[in-house]
């Protein structure tokens, strides 16, 4: 008996005049560069391309969660099955409408995002709802390291993986630097004004941040042109 195909997922874009491609290099000028939705509006104005910053808008609030979810997916089904990795996780304060609120991220060996959340506080209860998201997506970590806030002991000893954690000096300077970029794109943005809107965009960002980061200055030119290219080629293939 012949099994039934599966039959092809509609194309998101079908209702769309505008080609795919010109969406996708504007989500991705928007989402990866330090521009505004003006900015962006002004780049594709050079090149033909008449929409405006409210257009920009839209695609990304639609299309964005979509491509970066695609990205998430396919880097987690690589990732999954190595154990040999170490996590780093820091908190940063992040301002809406002038209240503070933390921005909890957790960032891998090689440097790439994790988990991004956020939360009013930064008590236990808001460290082990975080832990939880990233262990349920990304499994056991080998170790964790983490700085000195005490929500950190206190939730992992609730989950049982204390022993996995390490503290010490500058240890923590992958997680340091990984906050630079996010800043740089918080500043153009003046800041966020619900906390929806900060949860989504850096998501989003450290998805998008993560496929394209190629780590430039520890390969030669060739190499580094090699990985952008496919980079971008497989960017050009995401939700098609």
């Amino acid at each position: 008996m012949k099994r039934k195909s599966r039959a092809k997922p509609p194309s998101p874009f079908r209702y769309f005049k505008t080609s795919p491609e010109v969406i996708r290099i504007a989500v991705l000028m928007y989402v990866r560069f330090p521009l505004s939705l003006r900015n962006v509006e002004d780049l594709l104005a050079q090149h033909g391309i008449d929409v405006t910053h409210e257009t920009v808008r839209f695609w990304w609030n639609r299309f964005g969660p979509m491509f970066a979810a695609d990205i998430k997916r396919q880097r987690i089904r690589r990732m999954r099955g190595f154990r040999h990795w170490r996590w780093h996780l820091d908190e940063m304060f992040v301002r809406i409408n002038g209240e503070t609120h933390y921005l909890w991220r957790s960032v891998d060996h090689e440097g790439e995002v994790l988990e991004s959340y956020v939360t009013k506080k930064r008590d236990k209860s808001a460290a082990l709802r975080f832990l939880k998201k990233t262990l349920k997506r990304y499994g056991q970590a080998e170790k964790i390291v983490t700085d000195g806030l005490k929500s950190y002991p206190a939730a992992m000893r609730e989950l049982g993986n204390l022993d996995c954690r390490i503290m010490g000096q500058w240890l923590n300077n992958r997680a340091e630097n990984s906050h630079l970029p996010f800043r740089r794109r918080e500043r153009i943005m003046q800041r966020f004004r619900r906390m929806k809107s900060l949860q989504k965009f850096s998501s989003i960002h450290a998805d998008v941040h993560n496929h394209f980061n190629s780590q430039r200055h520890l390969i030669d030119r060739q190499t580094y042109k090699t990985r952008r290219s496919a980079a971008l080629a497989e960017w050009q293939n995401l939700a098609a």
